[in-house]
């Protein structure tokens, strides 16, 4: 797990909100602080669908929404004369590419031992801090996942120039 704190707060709001930077990740859940405080659950209400749309894997293939289709309401609540007071995302990315990077650094896993690659984007009114981490099935002794997903991830933000700094 590491934590980096961003250095351009505007190029790093627009690649989350305005772009699809961070589109193979799902939101598991947020909260997002202005004049109310928003809480949003990420988790995809199957009932809302009918039997045949359940069915098709395409309109739900996962536990939780992809944040491609929650970032328009964040932009929303968040855009505006006044910024947010606060707001934290638990985002997760998306399993085929969490595989890609375990099958990368030759982790063979078979989705046993790692459930997902996490990041938590979190704003304090005046600074926003991502944090990487892992979420596992049991206590792993082995590092490998962990180191794998921060570098893929420190070579996430130098691809999309997203500055930031280690702390």
């Amino acid at each position: 797990m590491k934590a980096y704190r961003i250095s351009d707060l505007k190029n790093f709001m627009n690649k989350l909100l305005l772009t699809d930077s961070f589109d193979y990740f799902l939101l598991e859940e947020g909260t997002i602080v202005t004049a109310n405080a928003f809480h949003i659950d990420g988790h995809i209400q199957r009932d809302f669908y009918t039997k045949e749309e359940q069915e098709e894997t395409a309109l739900c293939p996962y536990e939780f929404s992809l944040w491609k289709d929650i970032r328009p309401f964040c932009f929303q609540l968040i855009k505006g004369k006044r910024t947010p007071l606060s707001f934290k995302f638990v985002l997760l990315l998306i399993p085929e590419h969490m595989e890609q990077i375990l099958s990368a650094g030759n982790f063979s896993d078979h989705g046993n031992l790692v459930k997902s690659y996490t990041l938590t984007v979190k704003y304090d009114g005046s600074h926003v801090t991502l944090i990487t981490g892992l979420s596992t099935t049991t206590f792993l002794m082995d590092k490998t996942p962990e180191q794998l997903w921060d570098h893929a991830f420190l070579k996430f933000l130098n691809n999309r120039q997203i500055a930031c700094e280690e702390i």
